[in-house]
């Protein structure tokens, strides 16, 4: 497996992605995402290429690097997607919305919770999307997990995954949070990382 994974230069084996889900997508796909999926299944589910998602995640984790970590806002109302998108924050130092995201917090300095951050990251832009026009009225970057079916008119850089699954957002954020920690250099190399895919999976 490993041998497998080092011949298509992938982060992990092929299998995890595979067995976490991580391609299978939507029954609907978008014109803007079409270039990121693979093939449609007999039961009409679009499956995304993982090595699309496999060289994203490098990509991003070393986009979000040049960002002071307290000047990434992380978002996910998803309710998988709450524990890994804080874990994630608070690993690399990052601030994060795990849960409803009040609206105003880029826009309206009077509100307590403002904040104007360099970039954010979205874990699917159609429900963080009070998030994502936040973010695109102040002209900064956004970074989103994107199933089949996103429309990706206002993210900057496509993750493409499936935004749904609990164990699909777990390995995508475990890797995520690996990799950016690894381009930010806070750790060496993958054996300094002492997190679990486990331990990013929401609680069902």
């Amino acid at each position: 497996m490993a041998e497998e994974a080092k011949k298509k230069n992938l982060l992990i084996d092929e299998e995890l992605y595979l067995t976490s889900g991580v391609h299978i997508g939507t029954q609907a796909k978008s014109a803007n995402m079409k270039r990121f999926i693979y093939k449609v299944r007999t039961d009409g589910l679009y499956v995304m290429d993982v090595q699309h998602t496999d060289e994203r995640i490098r990509v991003a984790a070393k986009f979000l690097a040049n960002y002071e970590p307290d000047k990434i806002l992380a978002v996910s109302a998803r309710q998988y997607g709450q524990k890994p998108v804080k874990l994630f924050a608070d690993t690399i130092g990052a601030r994060c919305f795990p849960g409803r995201y009040i609206p105003g917090t880029m826009t309206n300095y009077n509100i307590p919770t403002f904040f104007e951050p360099d970039v954010v990251f979205l874990t699917d832009p159609a429900v963080d999307v009070q998030a994502l026009k936040e973010a695109v009225s102040i002209g900064v970057p956004v970074v989103a997990l994107c199933d089949a079916n996103n429309e990706t008119r206002y993210v900057d850089l496509v993750i493409p995954t499936n935004n749904k699954g609990r164990r699909a957002l777990a390995l995508v954020y475990w890797l995520l949070t690996r990799e950016t920690l690894k381009a930010m250099d806070k750790i060496g190399s993958d054996a300094d990382y002492k997190f679990t895919v486990e331990d990013f999976e929401a609680p069902l």
